[in-house]
């Protein structure tokens, strides 16, 4: 399978933070937001990930991330000219798609929870259908909502509903067969001139090949659109890892776990990183202090 980060859009929102950056460079207590994204592709095994950002920001991200082999992964980069909907990238990435499935996880999510890696293994194995993984929001009129019946059984998706029929929403990662290509290639834009991606996942639910897995009690799904919930976010991230002594979305950790990188490659990055935690963190994680 392969993965795919939408780092896109002009994130108008964050405004005055982002108009010289786009918002998945900016830190998440002490990492910057597009590790969070890329540690959950990790975590479900993918080593194949392309980047589609704006033409101003896709070399920053090259910059920062270069062609992942420091991580055990490939990594390539493409443009979205313009925000035309979360579906679009499934059309830009076509090529890079080739044959296989694919996840698609959005820059500015982020996930953490006990058993997280098992459950995106589990969608990622998957060869037929779509997984996508709902999440109980106070808000639902702002996002893509799911009706369950009473079994449990999804039964529709609402982009956005003005009388919304449950507070379960779709996150922002999505697991696919490869019919989601040309899936995505027919699709026609919304009212407001977007290829939604809710009109994707209404595809795979009509033929009953839509699995909405439910993130429960034990998981976080933060989505990093505003100011404030960028604060929340550093604050979430903080906590966790000054009570657990654990980082979260530590990228080389997850290469070294899963036998992607050599105690070297650590080594090469701690030497980088030993004036901070980050770095300190590494060391400890070549000591063995940690089991996994």
């Amino acid at each position: 399978m392969k993965g795919i980060i939408l780092a896109g859009g002009s994130g108008t929102r964050l405004y005055p933070l982002t108009k010289v950056t786009s918002k998945q460079l900016l830190p998440i207590y002490d990492k910057p937001m597009i590790y969070y994204p890329l540690s959950v592709l990790m975590e479900a095994g993918i080593r194949e990930i392309l980047i589609i950002s704006t033409p101003e920001d896709t070399p920053r991200f090259e910059a920062l991330l270069g062609d992942g082999h420091q991580f055990g992964i490939e990594l390539s980069y493409a443009v979205q000219p313009s925000p035309d909907g979360l579906a679009q990238a499934f059309v830009i990435g076509e090529d890079f798609i080739g044959d296989d499935g694919v996840a698609m996880i959005l820059g500015d999510n982020i996930f953490y929870g006990h058993g997280l890696k098992k459950r995106l293994c589990a969608a990622a194995a998957r060869t037929e259908g779509a997984t996508v993984f709902g999440y109980y929001v106070d808000d639902p009129e702002r996002f893509g909502i799911v009706e369950f019946d009473s079994e449990g059984k999804a039964v529709s998706i609402e982009e956005k509903p003005a009388q919304p029929k449950s507070n379960y929403c779709v996150t922002g990662l999505y697991f696919y067969d490869n019919k989601v290509v040309e899936y995505a290639k027919n699709l026609k834009p919304s009212a407001r001139g977007e290829l939604e991606i809710t009109d994707l996942n209404r595809i795979y639910l009509e033929q009953n090949e839509l699995n909405v897995e439910l993130l429960g009690q034990g998981f976080t799904w933060l989505d990093t659109g505003t100011h404030e919930s960028l604060v929340e976010a550093t604050n979430f991230v903080k906590t966790m890892e000054d009570h657990q002594h654990r980082k979260i979305a530590c990228l080389e950790e997850i290469a070294y776990h899963n036998k992607w990188i050599s105690r070297e490659k650590v080594m090469e990055a701690y030497e980088v990183l030993k004036k901070n935690e980050y770095g300190a963190y590494l060391k400890d994680v070549l000591d063995g202090k940690y089991l996994v």
